[in-house]
């Protein structure tokens, strides 16, 4: 005669526990099944520390059942209550924008030594393409260098230094930048489309660049560039005025109609204090590849003629050159290889860090 589930439990029932009551009582027997003179079943531990103790146990509810008349085998499972799934949590929200917050006059950035904003008077001189080859140029002689792409209309450095994904937020405040090319960077482009504009008033400039700057984890750094927007406005006066910064480099064309505009510009860095380290003459010359002959397509020497009569550095002169703008356009900047243009940025980068401003 087959052996009854309620034979199987009533035996069962007579296992005493060492904490006390038996596995039936304390309902830890699931899924008995008698199948003629075969008999399986589970035992289900509260927790998996407890599980690893009780094959002794589980010995023991085999041979009782085992005893039973009618039963020619049975099969004892062990298992136990795994722990809860942890909730799966919303990625905490990470806005950058809106009003500044109040501070207690300049910002010292924690970690960083030294600030230095890149400007231009205007748009098109390539103080974009300069700002990230200086960055990684700065990296390649062993220094520690972040760069915040604070041209919030137009941030370009995604695309320059080849890294595009949203930067990671622990608490929806703090900020981990990302990391190209040996370089930290942080961009408002990071949080957009790559087609998506920007349509902000000055406040929430004003408070974008307040953000980048104070909730970013840049860690140890030697030397955090800024690559302004062209131009005298919110972001520049937000930055020189809000932030300890050690200086400014200014990039402008050799052209009448550029230098103009970074006229302006070296203007408004002398009434905002903040001293300017030097002017970068950008567009230079252009060497035709095929035949080696030199041209000035935007005049010759109007940006080092401006740094002797303002009595700074002319950091160096820059010419037009193709590989750069296509590496550029690749992610790759052409300081991260080989060649004339690397060995340019090189000596920029050098003669930088020999002045201690980097």
């Amino acid at each position: 005669m087959a052996v009854s589930e309620g034979a199987v439990l009533e035996a069962l029932g007579r296992l005493a526990l060492p904490d006390g009551g038996d596995l039936v009582s304390r309902d830890m027997v699931r899924a008995v099944t008698v199948d003629g003179e075969s008999v399986r079943f589970v035992i289900e531990a509260p927790n998996p520390d407890i599980a690893r103790q009780m094959e002794p146990l589980r010995k023991a509810a085999e041979e009782i059942v085992g005893a039973l008349d009618g039963v020619s085998s049975v099969s004892v499972a062990l298992t136990a209550h795994g722990p809860a799934p942890a909730p799966q949590k919303e990625p905490p929200s990470l806005k950058i924008g809106g009003h500044p917050k109040p501070q207690q006059g300049p910002m010292k950035v924690a970690g960083v030594k030294s600030i230095i904003a890149i400007g231009s008077g205007k748009g098109g001189v390539g103080k974009s393409t300069v700002s990230s080859n200086l960055a990684v140029a700065l990296a390649k002689q062993g220094r520690r260098v972040g760069l915040l792409d604070a041209d919030i209309y137009g941030p370009s450095q995604p695309r320059m230094m080849g890294v595009n994904k949203r930067p990671a937020s622990p608490d929806g405040k703090t900020i981990i930048p990302l990391k190209s090319h040996g370089v930290t960077i942080m961009s408002i482009g990071f949080m957009l489309e790559e087609d998506q504009a920007v349509v902000w008033r000055g406040p929430m400039l004003m408070g974008a660049l307040q953000q980048m700057l104070g909730q970013v984890q840049w860690g140890e750094l030697d030397v955090l560039l800024v690559d302004l927007p062209p131009g005298t406005g919110d972001v520049q006066l937000t930055l020189c005025q809000k932030t300890e910064i050690s200086g400014a480099i200014v990039v402008s064309t050799p052209q009448d109609v550029a230098l103009l505009d970074a006229r302006k510009a070296l203007n408004m860095f002398d009434n905002l204090k903040t001293p300017v380290l030097g002017l970068i003459e950008n567009m230079s010359t252009y060497v035709c590849p095929s035949c080696g002959h030199e041209a000035h397509l935007f005049g010759h020497g109007g940006v080092a003629s401006e740094a002797e009569k303002l009595g700074v550095p002319l950091l160096g002169a820059l010419p037009i050159d193709l590989d750069t703008r296509l590496a550029g356009d690749g992610g790759r900047p052409i300081a991260a290889g080989d060649g004339p243009m690397a060995e340019a940025y090189a000596r920029i980068a050098d003669g930088l860090v020999r002045g201690g401003m980097a």
